[in-house]
C-alpha cells in the first residue's frame, strides 16, 4: 500500500497529473490524499485595493472558495470513477508551505502539475509556488505536464552522490512497472573526470532492477546544455536527485527548469535526501 499526495493549487484542476495517477499499474494498492489550496485572483484584488473593502473582498473570497470546492469535487468524482481509494484534506486556505511539507512527510509520493500549479498567478513555470513545493517536499515528487502520455524511455541523472542513488532507489520502489523501459544513466556532474564514478557498482546495482540500460557521460556543462540535450529526446521521463551540490542545484536554475518543465513539458521525478 502506498500513500500518494495529489496536490492542486489555484483555479484549474490538474488533469494531466490525474491521468498519470490512473496509469499506475498498482492502483488497487494506492491511497490517494487530495490536498488542494485556494488561490487569490490578483487582478480582482487590484481592483479593490491592497486592503480591500469588506464587501468586495468577501465576494472575491467566496468565488475563489467555489473554485476550490469544485476542484475537490472533480477529484472525488474522478477517483470514484477510477475505483481509487481516496481522501480529501479539509484545507480551504491558499498556499501553505508548512502544511504541504507536513503532509508530504507522511506520503510515499507527491504529484503536482508542472503547468497548472498556481498557473493563473504566474504561468511562467516553475513559478515561485512550484519551486517552494520542490524544496519543501519531504517525499519524492513527480511533476507532470497537462498532456501526459506514458513515457517510452527513462533518463536518469547520475553524479555518484548519495542523492542520485537515493532517487534511483525511490523510483524503483515506487514505479517497478517502468523498469522494463529502455533506461539511460547519464553522468552530468561538471568536472574534468573522464570516467563515471563507481560505474561497476552502479551497473551491478541497476542490472538487478532495470532490464535495458545504457551508461553515458555528457561532455558539456550540464547547467547550460543538459536541458537542450534532453529536449531532443521524445516521450521520456527524467529522474533526478540533487546532482551532487545543494538540492535541485541546476534544476533550480531558470534556464534548466523553464526548458524541462515549461517548454519541453516532460514528466520529472525528483527525490532528495
Amino acid at each position: 500500500m502506498k500513500r500518494i499526495l495529489f496536490v492542486g493549487g489555484g483555479k484549474e484542476f490538474p488533469n494531466g497529473a490525474f491521468r498519470f495517477l490512473q496509469s499506475l499499474d498498482d492502483d488497487r494498492y494506492l491511497t490517494i490524499a487530495g490536498l488542494f489550496f485556494d488561490t487569490i485572483d490578483v487582478d480582482a484584488m487590484a481592483t479593490v485595493g491592497f486592503i480591500p473593502a469588506v464587501g468586495p473582498y468577501d465576494r472575491l473570497h467566496d468565488r475563489e472558495l467555489q473554485s476550490l470546492q469544485a476542484n475537490k469535487a472533480i477529484f472525488a468524482r474522478k477517483c470514484s470513477d477510477a475505483h481509487l481509494k481516496y481522501q480529501v484534506h479539509p484545507n480551504e486556505d491558499a498556499w501553505d508551505i508548512r502544511l504541504f511539507a507536513r503532509e508530504s512527510r507522511f506520503a510515499d509520493l507527491a504529484i503536482l502539475s508542472g503547468e497548472q500549479f498556481y498557473g493563473e498567478v504566474d504561468p511562467s513555470q516553475p513559478n515561485l509556488f512550484l519551486r517552494e513545493a520542490l524544496h519543501a517536499a519531504e517525499c519524492p515528487v513527480m511533476i507532470l505536464p497537462e498532456r501526459y502520455t506514458r513515457p517510452e524511455h527513462l533518463i536518469i541523472g547520475y553524479d555518484g552522490s548519495r542523492d542520485s542513488l537515493h532517487a534511483i532507489k525511490q523510483f524503483v520502489y515506487l514505479f517497478p512497472e517502468y523498469t522494463d523501459l529502455p533506461t539511460e544513466f547519464v553522468y552530468v556532474k561538471e568536472d574534468d573526470k573522464t570516467e563515471i564514478p563507481d560505474l561497476d557498482l552502479l551497473k551491478e546495482f541497476t542490472r538487478l532492477h532495470f532490464n535495458s540500460m545504457n551508461f553515458s557521460r555528457l561532455q558539456f556543462k550540464a547547467a547550460h546544455f543538459f536541458a537542450n540535450w534532453i529536449g531532443d529526446k521524445k516521450n521520456v521521463m527524467l529522474i533526478a536527485g540533487s546532482f551532487g551540490r545543494s538540492p535541485f542545484s541546476f534544476i533550480g536554475r531558470e534556464s534548466f527548469s523553464k526548458q524541462v518543465v515549461h517548454e519541453h513539458k516532460m514528466p520529472v521525478f525528483i527525490a532528495h535526501t
